[in-house]
């Protein structure tokens, strides 16, 4: 069995993402932002206190979960 390593190249390159992954990125983003407005709002009302993270960080996080598992498989 030959070694794969030898040439100096132990993993592939970073690939950069295609427009088609921002496309969907903005979707669901666009989609998880009046949600998780509306699970903050509610966070503030019932438990009378702040959250961490505010809505646009949830949702960018909800974004940044989902998308991947879309171009995976």
């Amino acid at each position: 069995m030959s070694d794969q390593t030898a040439g100096g190249m132990a993993h592939h390159g970073h690939r950069v993402p295609k427009a088609e992954f921002f496309v969907y990125f903005a979707m669901i983003f666009m989609l998880a932002l009046p949600v998780q407005m509306v699970a903050w709002l509610a966070s503030v009302l019932w438990r009378l206190h702040m959250p961490a993270s505010g809505p646009l960080r949830r949702a960018w996080a909800d974004a940044a979960s989902i998308t991947p598992q879309i171009f995976r498989g």
